[in-house]
């Protein structure tokens, strides 16, 4: 076999790798580094509709509350009571028309399987 193909199908030894990136921003702690560069880093936040929130522990919490009243806020409650409620409704109707498609679904094989 050897012959065949001769020395040419020996591999090129592989070039070495580049050394990693050695900038100080990666060899300096966290703390140091916060300390130095001004990294300030924090809970995320956003500002939605002049509200700014922030996500702390799970969940998103108001920062600022802007210019929403109690009223308003009354108002967000009650619809947001209505929505899960009907979110709910809408649930359990599909789960019916599920049941129903299955039932049909079965009276059909049964039908076919007794008449042939």
């Amino acid at each position: 076999m050897r012959r065949l193909f001769g020395d040419a199908f020996t591999p090129k030894k592989a070039p070495s790798r580049k050394s990693a990136c050695l900038s100080s921003l990666y060899t300096v702690d966290p703390w140091t580094r916060e300390l130095e560069l001004g990294f300030e880093y924090g809970p995320p936040r956003m500002n939605i509709g002049g509200h700014i929130v922030k996500f702390k522990e799970g969940q998103w919490i108001a920062e600022s509350g802007g210019n929403t009243s109690r009223r308003e806020i009354h108002q967000l409650e009650k619809r947001n009571v209505r929505l899960e409620v009907e979110n709910h409704r809408l649930k359990l109707e599909i789960e019916i028309l599920l049941d129903m498609l299955t039932e049909t679904t079965i009276e059909e094989k049964m039908e076919k399987e007794g008449k042939t």
